[in-house]
C-alpha cells in the first residue's frame, strides 16, 4: 500500500468528518422542533443526500472535465466523501446496478444493505447490552 495515498485518504478523512459535523450541528440548530417531523433525523438526511450529490458531481466531472491523481480522487472520494457519508458510494453502486439493467440485484442490494445493516446494528447493540449488563 503507498503510505502517500493513505495520507491523502486521511487527510480527507479529517476533512469529511470535519464537514459532517459541523453540517449536522448547523441543520441540527435550524431544524430541531415539534410537529409533524419533530425528532425526524434531518441532519442525517442532509448529509446522506449532500454526498450524494457531490459524489456524483465528483464522478460526472471526473468523466468529462478533470482528472485528478489517483491521491486527489481516493482523498475526495475514499477520505472525504467516506468520513463524511457512506451513503454516497452506497447511492452510486446501486445507481450503476440500475443503469446496467440489473434490477434484481440492485433490489437485493438496497433491501439486503438496509435490513442487514438494520439487523447487524441490532445484533451489536444487544450482544454488548449482554456483554455489559
Amino acid at each position: 500500500m503507498n503510505p502517500q495515498l493513505l495520507m491523502f485518504v486521511a487527510l480527507g478523512g479529517a476533512i469529511g468528518a470535519v464537514g459532517r459535523f459541523v453540517t449536522m450541528s448547523a441543520v441540527g440548530h435550524f431544524a430541531h422542533g415539534e410537529g409533524v417531523f419533530g425528532g425526524f433525523p434531518w441532519s442525517t438526511l442532509t448529509v446522506n443526500v449532500l454526498g450524494a450529490f457531490i459524489l456524483g458531481a465528483v464522478i460526472e466531472l471526473s468523466a468529462l472535465a478533470w482528472s485528478p491523481s489517483p491521491e486527489i480522487r481516493a482523498m475526495v472520494v475514499v477520505g472525504m466523501l467516506g468520513a463524511f457519508t457512506t451513503f454516497s458510494t452506497f447511492s452510486m453502486d446501486l445507481y450503476y446496478l440500475l443503469d446496467r439493467g440489473a434490477l434484481v440485484s440492485a433490489a437485493v442490494y438496497a433491501v439486503g444493505s438496509v435490513l442487514v445493516c438494520l439487523a447487524a446494528f441490532a445484533l451489536g447493540l444487544y450482544a454488548f447490552r449482554l456483554i455489559l449488563s
